[in-house]
């Protein structure tokens, strides 16, 4: 059932007041504007602005309201980080925990090393973007505001090399492009392996095509394609080799910023236990304070981790270990002698990490998260048993995304 109504937005791109029955989502509105929108099924299209906020900007990106990323563009800087900083703020109140909450980090535009980018048939030509919004249909873009210029150079050579991999009709490729310190390394997902995959001569073209724009590498699914060279990273002094479509923060500035928070909050330790450590992005800069054991469950990011050892000289000693910690985390016992724990898990969280720091003795704890309904969860974990949450700093590396990372410190 669609209807046309005059809204009165209460929150960011949220709740219009004025239906009878209550709010609907409104996309690309801000706090204060009034717009005539049509609804279907509690989701307002906007037909009008009546009256626009004083905080809503000209957006930068030309590929703005259609592409489904960016999506609070039109927002002041200001109020926008405000905003994030609220909704940490009202998080933490629903389960009664106080904290300070530090001046936000805030990523400029220009500065995410990593782009997922989606590709489809065209006729003959690979059409690349992102996907519209409340759609599956592609956005192709030729430009990126939040993207390394780097990768922006590069966005005609990816569609060249994405034609290969649409081989099969029933292909929808992803190619997730990372700026590594020696070139753009590149794994794709999403092709049609029925019927043997990707052939023979898709896979020729594909390695002619990256050699030709001198890419670092190109991998399928994690299966080398072409390689040039390693896809390298400096961390902590050592020199990382990315595994094949390994993780690593989008945004170096934003990793820089929780790596020296973490430093903070371990000076003075005899021994540091890094979980869901990766590659190494804080394993390596803790390592020059004291002796870590990191852990995570990539048997492929713990082996890059070790290489890695060798190129960082003066490195306190680090033991890393494959171990998935959701279903078998360090147990209390296993950190008797360890004064500060660093945990930064996906999106899930560590439940049942936090449930044996928490069993522990451990006087410090630096939690660091991408999802902040798991942090509060994990937050209260600890909390609940003796831990007080010291600080936070809210990290802002998704730009102009309702998307919340933070870094918190919790002691005893």
């Amino acid at each position: 059932m669609t209807d046309t109504s005059i809204l009165d937005i209460r929150a960011v791109g949220a709740l219009g007041d004025g239906l009878a029955d209550g709010g609907v989502f409104a996309p690309l509105t801000l706090p204060g504007e009034r717009v005539v929108a049509r609804i279907e099924n509690g989701r307002a299209d906007v037909a009008e602005w009546l009256k626009t906020s004083p905080d809503r900007v000209a957006p930068p990106c030309p590929h703005f309201g259609d592409c489904g990323g960016c999506t609070l563009q039109h927002w002041a800087p200001a109020p926008y980080l405000a905003w994030k900083v609220d909704q940490i703020g009202q998080a933490l109140a629903r389960v009664e925990l106080d904290t300070e909450i530090l001046a936000p980090f805030a990523a400029p535009p220009g500065s995410r090393r990593r782009l997922a980018l989606h590709a489809r048939r065209h006729g003959r030509a690979a059409v690349l973007g992102f996907k519209a919004r409340r759609s599956w249909r592609l956005v192709e873009v030729d430009t990126c505001v939040i993207a390394d210029p780097r990768l922006v150079a590069a966005l005609p050579l990816l569609r060249r090399l994405a034609e290969p991999f649409l081989e099969h009709p029933k292909s929808a490729p992803t190619l997730h492009v990372t700026l590594s310190d020696t070139g753009l390394d590149i794994d794709v997902t999403g092709v049609e392996r029925r019927g043997g995959g990707l052939s023979a001569d898709a896979r020729m073209r594909a390695a002619e095509i990256a050699g030709e724009g001198d890419v670092a590498r190109v991998t399928l699914a994690s299966e080398i394609l072409y390689q040039a060279r390693a896809a390298l990273i400096r961390i902590g002094g050592a020199t990382v080799a990315l595994p094949p479509g390994g993780f690593l923060q989008a945004v170096a500035a934003a990793e820089h910023a929780m790596v020296d928070f973490a430093l903070q909050g371990a000076r003075g330790a005899r021994r540091v236990a890094d979980l869901y450590c990766g590659v190494g992005a804080f394993t390596f800069p803790l390592a020059r304070l004291a002796p870590v054991m990191a852990a995570d469950a990539s048997a492929l990011a713990i082996a890059s981790l070790k290489a890695a050892l060798a190129t960082a000289p003066g490195l306190s000693p680090i033991e890393a270990t494959v171990r998935d910690l959701d279903r078998r985390p360090v147990l209390a016992e296993e950190l008797r002698k360890t004064d500060v724990v660093v945990f930064d898990p996906p999106r899930a969280g560590a439940a049942a990490q936090s449930q044996e720091i928490a069993r522990s003795a451990v006087p410090r704890v630096v939690a660091v998260s991408c999802n902040l309904t798991t942090f509060v969860r994990d937050a209260k974990i600890l909390t609940n048993a003796g831990f007080t949450l010291r600080n936070l700093l809210p990290v802002d590396q998704f730009l102009w995304s309702p998307h919340i990372e933070l870094v918190g410190l919790f002691d005893r």
